[in-house]
C-alpha cells in the first residue's frame, strides 16, 4: 500500500516537472525576433552612436522580443548599395543617404536642393513632413522608418567670399546635386569624394568646398580653410533613410510594429538636434582655429538664393514631366520652410 502511495507521487511529481518544461512563461516561449541594421557612419560619429541607441531602445520597449544586430562603418553593405540591399533582405533595416541611388527618388530628390536650409531640425522636419503629404511610390519597395537631412550646406574656403562675384572662377569641390548649385553660384565644380577633400584643400586643387559646419571638424577642413561664408539663402541639404525591408515589416506583429513606428517618431526630433549639435561644434572648432565666419547681409543672401533658383523651377518642371506634383512639391517645401 506504502508502495503504491509512493509510486503515485512520483507519477505526479513527473508530469509535473513535465509541464513545466513543456510550458514555460509566456514572455520565454516567444521567439526572438533577430533582425540586422546597416549604417555607413564609423561607430565613433554622433549619427552613428543614435542609430544604436534606436536599436537598443527597440530591444527595451519589446521586452526583448526583438534583438537588432548593429553594423556601423558600411561593414554589413556600402552607403550606395544599402537602399537595394534591404529590398532584397540583405540588410533587415538600413541608413543611408537618397542621393548616392541618383534618378531612383526624383519626387524625394526635391529636399537636397538649394532651398535655403537654416538648420539640420527644420530640414528633418521638412522631409518627413513631405513624404507623410506626397507617399511617393519610389519607396514603396520598403517600409520607411523615418528620414532626416544634415544641417545647411554652404561654402568653406581658403580666401574670403564676402559676396557673390568673389567667387567667379574658384575651383570648389563639388559632388552630385551639389555640382549644378556651384555652377550657378559662378565657381568651377571639381569632383572630389568626401575623403579625399582635405588633401585636395592642403595641396590647392581646390580653393574651397560647400558642407555643412560639422564638415571642418568631422573632416578636419578647419584646419585648412580660412573663411566660411554663411550663404543660407543658396544652402542646400542631403536626404537620409532609414527604411526597413518589407518582408520583416510585414512579419512583425501589430503592437512590435506600433513600438517600431512610436520609437521612430521620436528619433526624428533625436535626430535633427544631432545635425544642429554637430554643426555647432565644427563652428566652434573653426572658430578655434582663428578662422572667419563670413555671415551675410539680406540684401546679399538674397543674392544668391535668386542665383539658384533656376535649380529649383528647373527641377519642379522635369518631376512634372514624370507625372509627378513637381510645382505643388516645390511649394510646400518653401512655404515649410518660411514657416520653420
Amino acid at each position: 500500500m506504502k508502495g503504491n502511495i509512493l509510486y503515485r507521487f512520483f507519477i505526479l511529481v513527473m508530469f509535473v516537472s513535465l509541464c513545466i518544461v513543456s510550458f514555460p512563461d509566456g514572455a520565454a516561449a516567444q521567439k526572438v525576433i533577430s533582425l540586422n541594421y546597416s549604417n555607413f557612419f564609423p561607430a565613433p560619429h554622433k549619427n552613428s552612436i543614435l542609430s544604436e541607441q534606436w536599436c537598443r531602445e527597440i530591444e527595451k520597449r519589446t521586452n526583448g522580443r526583438v534583438k537588432v544586430t548593429y553594423f556601423p562603418g558600411g561593414t554589413l553593405t556600402p552607403a550606395p548599395q544599402t537602399y537595394d540591399s534591404v529590398v532584397k533582405g540583405i540588410a533587415d533595416i538600413g541608413f543611408s543617404v537618397l542621393g548616392y541611388s541618383r534618378g531612383k527618388f526624383p519626387m524625394m530628390a526635391m529636399i537636397d536642393l538649394p532651398l535655403g536650409y537654416k538648420s539640420g531640425t527644420a530640414a528633418t522636419k521638412l522631409i518627413n513632413e513631405y513624404y507623410k503629404k506626397f507617399k511617393p511610390k519610389e519607396l514603396d519597395e520598403v517600409h520607411v522608418l523615418y528620414f532626416h537631412a544634415h544641417g545647411p550646406g554652404i561654402l568653406h574656403t581658403k580666401k574670403p567670399v564676402n559676396k557673390l562675384e568673389d567667387l567667379k572662377g574658384m575651383k570648389i569641390r563639388a559632388q552630385g546635386s551639389v555640382v549644378p548649385i556651384v555652377q550657378k553660384l559662378g565657381g568651377a565644380p571639381v569632383g572630389a569624394p568626401m575623403p579625399e577633400t582635405y588633401d585636395a584643400l592642403r595641396t590647392g586643387v581646390v580653393d574651397g568646398s560647400m558642407a555643412p559646419f560639422e564638415a571642418l571638424e568631422g573632416w578636419k577642413w578647419g584646419e585648412i580653410i580660412k573663411s566660411t561664408t554663411e550663404c543660407y539663402g543658396s544652402a542646400y541639404t542631403a536626404g537620409m533613410f532609414v527604411v526597413m525591408n518589407k518582408a520583416k515589416w510585414n512579419a512583425l506583429p501589430p503592437d512590435i510594429q506600433k513600438i517600431f513606428n512610436e520609437v521612430s517618431a521620436e528619433w526624428i526630433e533625436k535626430q535633427g538636434k544631432v545635425w544642429d549639435e554637430i554643426d555647432k561644434s565644427g563652428k566652434e572648432f573653426t572658430l578655434k582655429k582663428g578662422n572667419k565666419i563670413i555671415p551675410l547681409s539680406a540684401e546679399e543672401n538674397a543674392k544668391w538664393a535668386a542665383a539658384v533658383r533656376p535649380l529649383l523651377d528647373q527641377y519642379a518642371k522635369d518631376v512634372d514631366a514624370k507625372g509627378l506634383p513637381g510645382d505643388e512639391a516645390l511649394k510646400f517645401c518653401i512655404d515649410f520652410l518660411k514657416k520653420h
